[in-house]
């Protein structure tokens, strides 16, 4: 295997420290996911070095000139606070003509735009929950067309921020009430759409121009009231201790048929196309009682923690930690940006 300079580019308040020996206790940490990537390529022999960002692009830039990568490992988030930015920063590393791991800028662009997405997979005939969106400033007035309950989430923000189960709504008083609480609070645009009861189920998917679907992932609720929503709020996705109390677990889908399986690989296979992703994705979905599949969302880059779903799927594909992220590494070398291409003619 071949030994490459790898650049890995996270947030300044990310990087992890020189001891490192809390990644293994009990409390989560925020660089876990920095931590095991750049343990793995430790591991797979590279040579590493990384660049913490926040708001100035001079230092990537002086680390790519002084370091000279084969490739940068993206486990950037943002820039400057803003998560729609993130695109911005890995378009630049691709302006330096550096190539660079996870999905190109326009991918994650898309994905990052809730309303952008749907539109698109609603073009492609792939079935999302119907929706509409309400900007900063304006009020909430649900088309007739659509019926209570819906779910109430911001546009462009990820990692179920502001979602809780008063997300759910089943009045246009609290709807107007959740709306303005998303505007104030997190001040975004708000994406209201139709909540679908059934299965919360992720599939993870690998590949540029060939795509490998991992092994269905599902998020089950064993603890939780009868008459309340199923959904991954942000408590229920980041609060162990809250998992613990209500036994949410996440782990292989059980007992789906093989049409089901068939048809869930389709739908996400026609995602990762529909929205030009590349490197590696994540698509949430939700699986109906009548065996109608949901896409809620597409997920660029998802978290790659060595013990999230994502690696957890893998492996359970065969697929070994350190193995996946040289995998990501190699779709990183033999993705084609328009760079690429231009210096071929």
């Amino acid at each position: 295997m071949r030994k490459l300079r790898v650049l890995v580019l996270m947030h300044e308040d990310l990087v992890p420290p020189q001891d490192t020996s809390a990644r293994s206790g009990p409390t989560i940490v925020p660089w876990r996911t920095e931590h095991d990537i750049l343990s793995a390529l430790n591991e797979l022999g590279h040579e590493t070095r990384v660049v913490g960002v926040h708001d100035d692009l001079q230092v990537l830039r002086d680390a790519i000139d002084a370091f000279k990568p084969h490739i940068t490992f993206n486990v950037l988030e943002e820039f400057h606070g803003v998560s729609l930015y993130g695109q911005a920063v890995i378009s630049f590393v691709e302006l330096l003509r550096c190539a660079y791991s996870g999905c190109n800028p326009r991918g994650l662009m898309i994905a990052h735009d809730k309303l952008l997405t749907k539109k698109i997979l609603t073009w492609h005939r792939i079935r999302t929950p119907r929706g509409f969106v309400v900007p900063v400033g304006k009020k909430a007035r649900k088309p007739s067309r659509l019926g209570y309950p819906l779910l109430v989430k911001s546009v462009i923000e990820d990692a179920s921020l502001g979602i809780a189960q008063a997300s759910v709504v089943s009045s246009d008083e609290k709807l107007r009430d959740r709306v303005e609480f998303m505007h104030e609070q997190y001040g975004v645009d708000v994406l209201v759409e139709e909540y679908v009861d059934g299965r919360e189920l992720y599939v993870g998917l690998i590949g540029n121009a060939r795509v490998e679907t991992l092994p269905v992932w599902e998020m089950t609720f064993n603890d939780w009231p009868e008459d309340a929503p199923r959904i991954a709020t942000e408590r229920v996705k980041w609060s162990a201790a809250y998992q613990r109390r209500h036994d949410i677990r996440t782990g292989p889908a059980e007992d789906l048929t093989p049409e089901a399986q068939r048809e869930i690989a389709r739908v996400c296979r026609g995602v990762y196309s529909a929205l030009g992703l590349s490197g590696y994705a994540r698509v949430d979905l939700r699986l109906t009682p009548d065996g109608r599949v949901f896409v809620i969302e597409a997920n660029a880059n998802p978290d790659l923690a060595r013990d999230e779903d994502f690696a957890d799927s893998a492996r359970a594909a065969g697929i070994e930690y350190p193995a996946l992220i040289q995998k990501i590494l190699n779709l990183g070398l033999a993705w084609r940006p328009l760079w690429k291409a231009a210096d071929a003619t």
